[in-house]
């Protein structure tokens, strides 16, 4: 991993784009940037950035298909920038893998906030090491090196899913609202709440036997969700 963090942008608005690369740049981020989807691809893999800031309306190929092809190769975090109140749209995002989302109109601060947020929780920006190892049966979540298996093979996870996960299995048997979950794993004290869910959606896509009718990720009705470990109930 570089010592300096590296952000690909893709936003055809160049006003917008010199804003976020003044900001990022100051913040001590490289930054390539990119107009299109074809061209943020060609760069995506010529430069292999930690993190990819990617605007969901571009010309000839929008960012919802810049994402699913890179999801289709590559866990790098994605954060997604949507319009103002288009709830669909962000949700779109995040089911097609994007990690984070930003609303436009929004303050440069913030995305960079956001941006260091989700490097530092990806590992690309160095913090220290820690050492905790989550286990339920054949699920294991090694958080120091971050990385999950299920039967002894790698699971896919974005950045927001790896954490997700493992805070449910730090806190086995716990009710979450989607607001602490929110708050606690994404960092927000305010938000769409809609964003647990679909990532509690793709988790489950990924650890349980069945999907529909999950064993470890259960949904608590009219609270949220819960961790239940199937070493527990001998499911």
């Amino acid at each position: 991993m570089a010592e300096t963090p590296h952000v690909l942008v893709v936003d055809d608005d160049p006003t917008v784009s010199d804003v976020v690369r003044r900001y990022l740049e100051h913040a001590g981020i490289t930054v390539t940037m990119a107009a299109d989807g074809p061209t943020g691809l060609r760069e995506f893999r010529r430069t292999g950035p930690d993190l990819v800031v990617l605007d969901l309306m571009l010309p000839g190929m929008d960012g919802i298909e810049v994402c699913r092809v890179l999801r289709s190769t590559s866990d790098v975090p994605v954060i997604m920038l949507t319009a103002l109140g288009e709830e669909a749209d962000r949700v779109l995002g995040l089911r097609v893998g994007a990690d984070d989302y930003v609303a436009k109109p929004f303050s440069p601060r913030e995305l960079v906030l956001r941006v260091q947020s989700v490097l530092r929780r990806a590992g690309a920006i160095r913090t220290p090491k820690v050492t905790e190892v989550l286990t339920d049966g054949d699920l294991v979540v090694d958080a120091g090196a971050r990385v999950a298996t299920l039967a002894g093979e790698p699971l896919p996870l974005t950045v927001r899913e790896f954490d997700l996960l493992a805070h449910l299995m730090r806190h086995p048997g716990r009710a979450f609202r989607r607001g602490e979950l929110l708050e606690e794993v994404w960092g927000w004290t305010f938000g769409d709440q809609s964003t647990v869910t679909v990532h509690v959606r793709r988790l489950r896509e990924k650890v349980e036997a069945d999907p529909a009718d999950p064993r470890r990720i259960r949904t608590v009705w009219g609270v949220g969700y819960r961790f239940e470990p199937v070493e527990a109930t001998g499911a």
